[in-house]
């Protein structure tokens, strides 16, 4: 098996990071980034084309109000410090997640970030960011729904190519490989319709200590896995 073309990461970690040290959350926060910087770096130099990072779930906005602010903070900072560097480095920067929500500043930000990036072809980084799956799922089933109430589709026309057409990651690959960090075992709302077959690595560490050591390590067990996407497995068949 080749090297994954797309990669998703559920960062996940950094509060616990941050307080197995008597640290703020804040901090964990702080040091996911860097990590996050990292991470983007080490994907492209293993030749992975599409990076997918789980930022910002649509639950999280239950966290308490001073998390969530410093949450918001840190994006825009790592966006202004770093979309330049990313730009220079010929990387695509898309977002997926429920845009209508968003404040104005947070919402301008992203789509700064895509459109200066839109013609970068080195490498794709998608940031999930007031993402979740079963709500994108439920808003592509919304405008699917209003279409056909509207006349303008069958129900007919409704099959599982279409469907994948209106959701928020149209026109990208499906992640050969989605990766969790701090030894949780559960996908928790992200990407559950364009994982079906991806190949699932649960690592123990933080987010916050991630390192290209630890995708090196994820990228060499996807390799070593064989892929069926529901068939057989060609030994199976040889019997």
């Amino acid at each position: 098996m080749t090297t994954p073309a797309h990669v998703a990461i559920i960062m996940d970690g950094n509060g616990r990071w941050a307080k197995a040290r008597g640290l703020p959350r804040v901090a964990g926060h702080r040091a996911g980034v860097e990590a996050l910087r990292n991470a983007v770096r080490a994907a492209g130099d293993l030749g992975i084309s599409w990076l997918t990072v789980y930022a910002f779930s649509s639950e999280n906005w239950s966290r308490p109000k001073s998390e969530v602010t410093d949450l918001m903070g840190l994006l825009k900072l790592f966006i202004r410090r770093d979309l330049a560097e990313l730009h220079n480095a010929g990387v695509r920067v898309r977002v997926i997640g429920d845009r209508v929500t968003l404040q104005p500043d947070i919402r301008n930000l992203l789509e700064e970030a895509e459109s200066l990036t839109a013609g970068n072809t080195s490498m794709n980084l998608v940031i999930a960011f007031n993402y979740g799956g079963r709500d994108e799922i439920a808003r592509a089933a919304r405008r699917i729904a209003e279409a056909v109430e509207r006349g303008e589709l069958s129900s007919n026309d409704v099959t599982a190519e279409f469907l994948d057409e209106q959701l928020d990651t149209a026109g990208m690959p499906d992640p050969d490989l989605v990766i969790r960090t701090s030894g949780e075992i559960r996908l928790s709302n992200f990407l559950p319709w364009q994982s079906a077959y991806s190949e699932l690595v649960f690592l123990p560490c933080f987010w916050p200590d991630f390192t290209r050591e630890h995708l090196a390590e994820a990228v060499r067990e996807y390799t070593g896995r064989e892929r069926r996407f529901g068939g057989l497995a060609e030994r199976d068949i040889a019997l």
